[in-house]
């Protein structure tokens, strides 16, 4: 097919025009924009529910994850009439706005829309519109060099001690090089709570193993440490969406993971826990199912401090 080429779709009733389906994304392994929409089709089913109720923002790569890319909050010129938008604040924004028409992506004609956009990046806030947090995060992000087997070693940790007060934990790679770890919560508690508790966590098992482990954010801590980024739970930031791909130089994938693989992982075996390829991910939800429908049930309220 000639790059020019654009080809007429219908998908779940509604019309599209794809593009430039054989335009090569990730040049180290020459995956093209055809195969970032069929993954994003393929692995819909797991993914969609991660995304839905969720205001999304993207980061694009027209030209491949080796050219220019941008993160877009608001929804672009050109979005058909039937995406959904919300009109919500933009704390932060980059440009200065106080309110921005964010994209929701509910269904499979929204998400192939975006695919061909060539947003190959998905990132949701721990809320969905209208409501408080019905997630919690903890983000593992490691020091060199340090890696995903000290993140695994941490998140052992770290479930443990949400297990104390309750808390249901579910690992996920990051899809670079950290994890993170997703705990439904009740959903009846603002941001400013849920990121409270995250950071009380978080600097409680800093203090213990203070050699291994920093909750602040200064990257002069960092190496050789594992920070675990509680503020992302604050209700301005969001966190790569599970079975998001990522803009790196190849087409690795924000992936769940198995406590017995971070087990694993932790007591040194090798690739146990890595960054898997969306080939691999959609093999990984054939054999498993979305590892993190327990994300999409509502959990406990968080203790006070």
């Amino acid at each position: 097919m000639r790059a020019e080429q654009r080809v007429r779709v219908e998908v779940e009733g509604r019309g599209l025009e794809l593009s430039h389906l054989d335009k090569v994304l990730y040049p180290a392994v020459g995956f093209t924009k055809g195969e970032v929409i069929d993954y994003y089709t393929r692995i819909s089913e797991a993914l969609l529910p991660h995304l839905r109720d969720r205001p999304l923002t993207r980061i694009r790569c027209p030209n491949g994850v080796e050219g220019n890319s941008f993160f877009e909050k608001n929804a672009p010129a050109g979005t058909p009439e039937w995406v959904r938008r919300e009109t919500l604040p933009a704390p932060g924004s980059s440009k200065g706005r106080e309110m921005l028409d964010y994209v929701v992506c509910d269904d499979l004609p929204t998400l192939v829309w975006l695919a061909n956009l060539a947003a190959l990046e998905l990132h949701t806030p721990q809320w969905r519109v209208g409501r408080h947090p019905d997630l919690m995060v903890l983000d593992l992000d490691p020091g060199a060099p340090a890696g995903l087997a000290e993140c695994c070693q941490v998140a052992l940790l770290l479930r443990e001690r949400l297990a104390a007060d309750g808390i249901a934990s579910y690992p996920k790679t990051s899809g670079r090089k950290g994890m993170q770890l997703c705990c439904p919560v009740s959903g009846r508690q603002p941001a400013d709570v849920v990121s409270g508790y995250a950071r009380r966590i978080a600097e409680e098992l800093a203090r213990e193993l203070p050699e291994s482990v920093t909750a602040q954010m200064a990257k002069r801590l960092r190496p050789g440490r594992v920070f675990i980024d509680w503020s992302q739970n604050n209700a301005a930031k969001t966190t790569v969406t599970p079975y998001s791909l990522r803009a790196q130089p190849t087409p690795s994938v924000s992936t769940p993971v198995t406590w017995a693989e971070v087990e694993a992982a932790a007591g040194g075996a090798s690739g146990a826990v890595r960054r898997f390829l969306a080939t691999e991910v959609l093999d990984r939800v054939e054999e498993h199912g979305d590892l993190l429908t327990p994300l999409l049930r509502p959990g406990p309220e968080l203790p006070g401090s």
